[in-house]
């Protein structure tokens, strides 16, 4: 559109009505200085964007005249048009940082190095408490079978578990080797016997009594 175009439109149609600028102005409140303003298309006077917009509206409702075709002239003249409302911008899920999965892999490996290096004592542990258990076993002489009144000594070894065993008497080896369970062994001696077992997985009897244990070595029967 022509520069001056829509302003003299403006002008001509309020003429024609016979209306004063004053008489829009009062009627629509739009101060006196923009109509004159719109109809010099002193853009530069005038506020922009919705406010113009809307005075234009407001002025072709009083006037009677389309308010569409005069909100089109109006943006040609001034060289604007309805701009496209702003895209909302993309929301995006932000990626997870690179040091997270490397925690979890750090993580990950130091519970698997205290899991072996924890079964590894728990092992040893285990080994050594089995071991002193096994060594630190002492088997005494029933109270009711005085030693001094012994001409010999009788020993029988029944596993309840099959376990390792070893018999000396005399100074003599006598048995060393794997006993099965419920296996039964018999021994004669004239002075001690020295058994190396698990305590718990052997049934002595000495001349046909039964051998209990005790923390304190005691002949004629003890483990080494």
């Amino acid at each position: 559109m022509a520069k001056g175009t829509f302003g003299e439109r403006l002008k001509r149609e309020r003429e024609l009505r016979e209306v004063t600028v004053h008489e829009i102005a009062s009627a629509t409140r739009i101060a006196a200085k923009f109509l004159e303003a719109l109809e010099n298309e002193q853009w530069e006077k005038l506020p922009g964007g919705v406010f113009g917009r809307g005075f234009v509206r407001s002025i072709a409702r009083y006037l009677g005249l389309s308010e569409e075709n005069l909100l089109s002239e109006y943006d040609l003249a001034r060289g604007e048009s309805t701009a496209p409302a702003p895209q909302k911008p993309e929301e995006r899920i932000p990626s997870t940082p690179k040091w997270i999965p490397a925690l979890a892999v750090v993580v990950l490996i130091g519970m698997l190095v205290g899991i072996i290096i924890g079964g590894r004592y728990a092992w040893r542990w285990y080994a050594a408490h089995r071991a002193a258990k096994k060594a630190s076993a002492v088997v005494g002489l029933p109270s009711a079978i005085p030693a001094r009144n012994m001409d010999s000594l009788e020993l029988s070894i029944t596993a309840r578990a099959t376990t390792q065993v070893r018999v000396r008497t005399d100074s003599s080896l006598l048995y060393d080797a794997e006993l099965p369970v419920a296996r039964n062994l018999q021994f004669s001696a004239n002075d001690k016997f020295e058994v190396a077992a698990d305590s718990s997985a052997v049934l002595l009897q000495l001349n046909g009594q039964l051998v209990t244990s005790n923390r304190t070595p005691s002949p004629p029967v003890q483990f080494s």
